[in-house]
Order: C-alpha cells, then structure tokens, then sequence
C-alpha cells in the first residue's frame, strides 16, 4: 500500500497576529497583546501548548489566539486529521476511537464522528450548487450507483470529467427518472461547458442527452457485454426454432451468420459500418410483434436487437471521431465514472452496515474523491493530467486544514 499523507501540523511558536476585534459588532483595529496562558492539548507531542491573549482598545473585549494546528478545541487538528484518515481507511468510529486510545490519544467515537464532517464540509464542494466554479471540460462521464441509508437504497449520482477521470460532482438523487437526471445533469454541464456526455446505455440517459443539447458516447464496454450476452441467448433460441424465422423467409443458418457479424461489428465499432448494421436489420423487417398476451418470437427479438442496435450505432462510436476544442478525445468507456463508484462510494461503503444519515453518505463520499482527486501532482486542469495516468487505488493524499 502507498500512502501520499499530508496532516495538519502543530507549531506551538507560530501565531498569526489579529487584525481586528473578532465581534462583528465592534470589528475594532486597535488591540493589544494582554496575556499569554497555558492551554491543556491532546496530541501527539505536546500535553500543552500556550495561547495568547488579545484585548480589543475600542469594546475593551478579551480574545485568544491560538497556534498553528491549535483551536479551541482540547483535540489537535494533528489528531483529527489522523482519525479522518483511519475513517477514509475503513475503520468504524469505534474502531478509530479504539485505535487512538491504544496510541495515548483519548477521542470519543462521537468527536470523530464530528471531525469527518467537519473535514468533508471543508474541502471543495462536490456538488451542483458549486460545481468547479474554474474547472471546464468538453466531456462529461455520468453514472448512478447506491448506498443504503437507513433502512432505505439511496440513489448517489458521480460526474467526472472523462477526459482526465477528476470527480466533478456527487449528489444524492430522489431516484432514476429521466427527469431528476435531467435536473441533476444540466447545471453541471452548463457549468463545466459540457459538449459530450459519456454514460451506459439507460434510455434515461439517452432522453437526457436529448434534453440537455448536449451529444452523448455511450459506452462500448457496457454495449459489448450485454449485446454478447443477448446473442448468446439468442443462438440458444435458434436451436430451439419457433418457426418464426421461416415464416419471414430466414434460414436458421442464416440468422446464426447474422448474430455473429453483429458480435464482429460490435467489436470493430467503425462509423462507416453503419449500413452493415442497417442491413442486418432489414433482414427482420417482416417479423411481426406479439399481440395482447402473446410472447414475443424468435425473429421479432432478432429484429429487435438489430434496430436498438442500429439505432445506437452513431452513440456508440462516436469517440472515433469526436475531438473537444483543444483536441481532447475520449477512449469511448465510462470507466473514469466507474472508477469514481468503485473507489470513492463502494470501497468505503463495502465493510459498512450502512449509512445513518444521507448527509453523511454524501460528505464522506465527496470527501474521498477530493483527496482522489488530488492523488497526481498536476492539477485538475493541467494538461498534464491524463486519463491513462497510472492511479495507483490505495493512494490517498489528505490534506485537512483548520
């Protein structure tokens, strides 16, 4: 395991002298150093530290100020920074507590509760409202996953940035409905520019796409594995032939030979195959659709998986052709999203009962895909970022300031 560490440090000699009384009321600039006291600290290598004491000339009001890495807290930020850490690592609040203890250092499962909060509302937001007020990016991954929280499946939506793989968002849907995606989806790319969006192949997503204005990718891995899973149930039918093909004039040889130059093109995946696929298709046309109670037969299923097939062909490989305004491309898969699920939603989420509170399952999980994305050197929008950067997924930089 790799671990990229930055914790906050305490400096017990090092003050940042006020400026102006603390009381927005009198906000006076005259103060004066009145006293310098002793204050009790848990940390790792002071019991105590001193603070200084400011009167303010103007309301005659007394104020402490207090070292690097110290508040008005008993507990470092040094400490808490620590029990962030083991949290994001996978111990419970318990089990930190516990750990801490064994280590001379007493914090209650209840304050380390308050320290991940605490740090998760610090960092950059995730989030609609604030979505990378500088960040701009051509092309936008999207995608849901979901995480129990009390008793009840909540539904969290990631956004990435799928040229570089940085999470741009994480919010807490109501549900799946083409509506609420849409809602969730177009201020992100309208903020960030979006003129791409990368996702599975949901029909909601599709709508989405529609709505938005924006073109979509969808993803060949996801098109691959079930197109290879329809057409091996489908070759399964064959052997079992309802008769439905003879009836459109189309050999059991035939519909073989067909299903297996839909698994070439679906791998091959040029634009120019598109009339391959039509013609595919076209082969099916006669097939009629079930009536009121019926099963759907053989060829009409054939002549349904060419279509959505056909019909998603220009989707599906638009990645061949698509450049952003400064030559960006993308590998034509959501995995810079599923990576985001994988490593800053499931990986935490996994040892975990559930979640309590919502607010909890999203501050934790926004907090972890800030320190992901801080993993690399190069920044957000660096050009040096790239999606084929190695990522190693026990990397975590932590940086947590008071």
């Amino acid at each position: 395991m790799r671990l990229r560490l930055i914790l906050p440090t305490v400096e017990p000699n090092s003050f940042t002298p006020p400026t102006q009384c603390p009381d927005a009321k009198c906000q006076g600039r005259h103060l004066r150093r009145h006293q310098t006291v002793t204050k009790p600290l848990r940390d790792t290598r002071y019991p105590t530290v001193t603070a200084q004491r400011y009167q303010c000339l103007r309301c005659r009001r007394t104020f402490r100020v207090y070292p690097q890495g110290v508040s008005r807290d008993q507990t470092s930020q040094r400490v808490k920074g620590i029990a962030v850490m083991l949290y994001l690592l996978g111990l419970s609040y318990g089990a930190v507590a516990l750990a801490l203890e064994a280590l001379g250092l007493s914090l209650c499962k209840s304050r380390v509760y308050d320290a991940v909060q605490a740090a998760a509302q610090r960092v950059p937001d995730l989030k609609r409202d604030a979505v990378l007020q500088a960040r701009r990016t051509p092309a936008v991954g999207a995608d849901l996953t979901s995480v129990k929280c009390g008793g009840q499946w909540l539904p969290l939506g990631v956004s990435v940035d799928a040229v570089n793989g940085f999470v741009l968002t994480i919010d807490a849907l109501d549900g799946a409905a083409a509506d609420t995606l849409r809602d969730w989806l177009a201020p992100i790319a309208e903020a960030v520019d979006a003129q791409l969006l990368v996702t599975d192949e949901a029909d909601a997503f599709k709508r989405v796409a529609k709505e938005v204005g924006v073109t979509q990718q969808v993803c060949k891995s996801h098109v691959v594995r079930n197109t290879d899973a329809l057409i091996a149930e489908l070759t399964d039918a064959i052997a079992q032939d309802d008769g439905s093909l003879a009836t459109i004039g189309v050999t059991r040889q035939q519909a073989l030979t067909d299903l297996t130059d839909l698994a070439r093109l679906i791998r091959s995946r040029q634009p120019s195959e598109e009339t391959a696929v039509a013609r595919l298709h076209q082969r099916y046309l006669r097939a009629a659709p079930p009536g009121k109670d019926q099963r759907a037969t053989l060829a009409y299923r054939l002549r349904l998986l060419f279509l959505d097939r056909w019909n998603l062909w220009r989707e599906l490989t638009r990645y061949r052709t698509w450049r952003g305004p400064h030559g960006e491309t993308v590998d034509g898969t959501n995995n810079a999203t599923e990576r985001a699920i994988g490593w800053w939603v499931k990986e935490r989420y996994r040892p975990m009962r559930a979640y309590k509170r919502v607010q909890s399952a999203v501050n934790v999980s926004r907090l972890l895909a800030w320190c992901g994305n801080h993993l690399t050197t190069a920044g957000p929008t660096s050009p040096a970022s790239s999606p084929n950067r190695p990522r190693s997924r026990a990397a975590l930089c932590l940086t947590l300031r008071p």
